[in-house]
């Protein structure tokens, strides 16, 4: 198993609380630009009430693309076909900065 998925386990199991993980949760799904949709609920989470700068980008090279962003108490990243890892590594970098 990657590092990041490690990672990313690590956090969702943080936030579990016998409360939080029936309402809230990390969906990761496909897009048909193409690419991928994370979305990972941050509403009565650690994360609930800090900043987060959006990250993006569009290069020159098809399907090479990135956008994270915090939007409505959610961590929402989407970007191309073989984006999914960096973009789970931005909210992990910035959950693991802010980590209490």
């Amino acid at each position: 198993m990657s590092n990041v998925l490690k990672r990313l386990q690590r956090w969702y199991e943080l936030n579990c609380n016998e409360d939080w993980e029936h309402t809230y949760g990390v969906k990761i799904e496909n897009c048909d630009n193409p690419g991928w949709l994370v979305t990972i609920d941050l509403e009565d989470s650690y994360l609930q009430d800090v900043s987060f700068e959006t990250t993006k980008y569009q290069n020159s090279i098809e399907n090479d693309w990135l956008r994270c962003e915090k939007e409505d108490l959610k961590f929402k990243g989407v970007g191309g076909p073989q984006k999914l890892e960096e973009i789970l590594k931005v909210f992990l970098e910035w959950a693991e900065k802010n980590e209490p």
